[in-house]
């Protein structure tokens, strides 16, 4: 879903905050979008233990599978859309401009001592862990399925995988930041090795 083609472009840019309530309180972990946090792992959660527990559930798949794409569908846009932008300050999207082009989008709150004060660390600690553990799972249940010959719950699970897998894509995009600017930190500190084991060479010499 995430896919592009070489023609698309990306920005990372800083995330337009002026909707956000900013107060001076202290860094805690006290969770401050009760309401956001549950709805991030709600949904996704769910549609796990809808899986695990189908057959027991009930005997039509069809069923099944359409109460799983639904649950999928609805984590894929509370995540996307609300959840990101309220408990880590982050936020991806795609728009097209007049020409035609698509552009990715990958945003990021400004790092300010006053956003510091507001970011709650059981809020993120819950973001991260609900983003990267669910899309492992629905990794495991693809090659469960394919290895056990379960061919009917193959597009189920290639689902879980492309949806959630796709917010984890976005969110680590924001996160740390363009390819680009990945390739320059890289290169920067192999220069800075290079050059320091070259100093301590220089002196021992």
């Amino acid at each position: 879903m995430l896919s592009q083609d070489s023609n698309d472009d990306t920005e990372d840019v800083s995330l337009f905050d002026a909707e956000e309530e900013t107060t001076n309180r202290p860094r805690k972990s006290k969770i401050r979008h009760p309401v956001a946090s549950f709805f991030h792992l709600f949904f996704r959660v769910s549609a796990v233990v809808v899986y695990l527990l189908c057959e027991l559930l009930s005997t039509s798949f069809i069923a099944c599978m359409v109460t799983i794409i639904l649950l999928l569908s609805c984590d894929f846009w509370a995540v996307k859309n609300v959840t990101g932008r309220l408990m880590v300050g982050l936020r991806w999207w795609n728009h097209i401009d007049e020409d035609g082009k698509s552009h990715w989008v990958f945003e990021s709150r400004k790092s300010t001592p006053e956003d510091n004060k507001t970011v709650s660390e059981a809020e993120s600690r819950i973001f991260w862990l609900g983003l990267i553990a669910c899309p492992i799972l629905w990794v495991i249940f693809a090659f469960s399925a394919l290895f056990s010959f379960r061919v009917k719950w193959l597009a189920v699970v290639i689902m879980g995988v492309v949806l959630q897998g796709a917010n984890l894509y976005g969110y680590i995009r924001c996160k740390v930041g363009s390819k680009k600017n990945l390739t320059s930190m890289a290169t920067s500190y192999l220069g800075k090795q290079f050059l320091r084991q070259n100093a301590g060479d220089g002196q021992t010499s």
